[in-house]
Formats: structure tokens, sequence, C-alpha cells
């Protein structure tokens, strides 16, 4: 699904990771980071077991603010990498159906 991958400026991912820097450090970061909850799973996890991710990812316009930013565990976020929510589930669906249709012809 990489054709619809449209990467931002490099100018817009620098200043976009240096406000996601300033982020980490905010107490409402850590105020998410407390509650323990993976975004994607809803697994917990210890406070340092969980990074950073971007809803819309940095390289394709994303930004880093308190509406784009959400905690995840290490495993979500880099199965999600620069997926939009959309691609993951379009690509579950994907894969949901060809298990679907693998197990029809058992």
């Amino acid at each position: 699904m990489d054709y619809f991958f449209s990467p931002a400026s490099p100018e817009h991912q620098k200043r976009e990771k240096a406000k996601a820097r300033e982020l980490r450090m905010s107490q409402w970061w850590k105020q998410e980071l407390g509650k323990g909850l993976c975004y994607h799973c809803g697994n917990r996890f210890k406070p340092a077991d969980l990074t950073m991710d971007h809803l819309i990812p940095i390289a394709r316009g994303g930004k880093s603010n308190k509406n784009n930013c959400v905690p995840s565990c290490k495993d979500c976020n880099t199965k999600k990498g620069y997926k939009t929510r959309a691609e993951m589930a379009l690509e579950e669906l994907s894969q949901n159906s060809q298990s679907d249709s693998e197990s029809s012809e058992d």
C-alpha cells in the first residue's frame, strides 16, 4: 500500500521531531504514560515500555501535538510504522479475508 505514501518535507520532519522531544517532557505526556495503556492494543505496560506514536506520522505531514500523539507499546508502534489507522484497518481486513478464503478451501 505504499502508493498512498506522500513524504513530508525534511524541514517539516525536523521541526515536528523537535516539538515531539519537547512534548515528551510535558506534564501532559507524563500523565499519559502514567496510565500505562497502549492506545492500539489496550494492554497495560510500565511507562518506560511505552513510546510516543503519531496517529498521522510525521513523515506523512503529521504534527507533534496532543491531538496526534498517543502512548503505544513498542510492538504496536513498530507494526504501525508510517501507516495511518485507516491503512492499518484495510490491511487487517485484507489479511482476515485471505485467511477466511484459505480456511474455506480446506
